[in-house]
């Protein structure tokens, strides 16, 4: 009997790196399995310097070229010269923007930022999230931004998060760095994932953002000065929560291995 096709996945974050950094481990055991998966980028031109570097992480990951929404970095001015920033955008032609990538992929599970901006905080997370919770809704509606192909309902979203339990040497590495640290409540998290089979193509994609390695406050550059066990301990595990529709048993579109 043939086995049921895995599930197609799009990834929507905030900035090049996001996308390794929090789900990196689950795009490389999609495409490992045979998925379709693709990645959208809410900020930084396709002319800019991290651009390549995007590209260069997804070719690792298998999730081919990269989709930019082509907004500016809430933090970065030279992310997109004479755009808007992502958070100073009209909601409503972000969400556009977001549903004709929808539309024209098809994802059957979409996985975007938490609520609460990814343990930092950035502002760009936190819009992101909700740009993407309207968007996967307006996706399914004919009605709704017709201009951006036919209707098509992704099965699941989930949002990338990190539970209280699970921080552990993560949070003080921030904290160090002058960074905010805001995880959830474990009872937030619906799905955990042990990626540590793919934890090389993870950490791989990660340092393919060469410019954030380099850099001392991102975290890029703060896991690679890291020794490879305590790196590895903090990228080997994903955790994320199931927030439409509510979890089903059985559903093919579980992201837990």
């Amino acid at each position: 009997m043939n086995s049921l096709p895995v599930p197609s996945l799009l990834g929507v974050f905030a900035h090049p790196d996001d996308e390794s950094l929090l789900a990196g481990g689950v795009l490389a055991q999609r495409c490992a399995a045979g998925a379709r998966i693709g990645v959208v980028t809410a900020t930084w031109a396709p002319s800019s310097r991290r651009a390549p570097e995007l590209a260069a992480a997804l070719a690792v990951l298998g999730a081919g070229p990269p989709r930019l929404l082509g907004y500016g970095d809430a933090r970065n001015p030279e992310s997109a010269p004479g755009e808007s920033r992502l958070v100073d955008a009209p909601l409503d032609e972000a969400i556009g923007r977001l549903v004709t990538h929808i539309r024209d992929f098809r994802p059957e599970v979409v996985v975007t930022h938490d609520a609460v901006g990814q343990l930092t905080g950035h502002p760009d997370h936190v819009r992101t999230h909700q740009i993407t919770v309207l968007a996967v809704e307006a996706a399914g509606l004919a009605h709704l931004h017709p201009e951006a192909g036919a209707p098509w309902q992704p099965a699941a979203l989930y949002a990338a998060t990190h539970p209280e339990s699970g921080v552990g040497l993560l949070g003080c590495l921030l904290e160090e760095v002058g960074k905010e640290v805001l995880a959830v409540p474990d009872s937030y998290v619906t799905t955990t994932v042990d990626v540590t089979p793919w934890v090389d193509v993870k950490w791989r994609a990660i340092l393919a953002h060469r410019g954030e390695v380099a850099r001392e406050r991102p975290l890029p550059g703060i896991l690679a000065r890291l020794p490879e066990p305590d790196r590895t301990q903090i990228i080997q595990t994903e955790h994320f929560t199931r927030l439409a529709p509510g979890p089903t048993k059985g559903d093919p579109t579980q992201m837990a291995v």
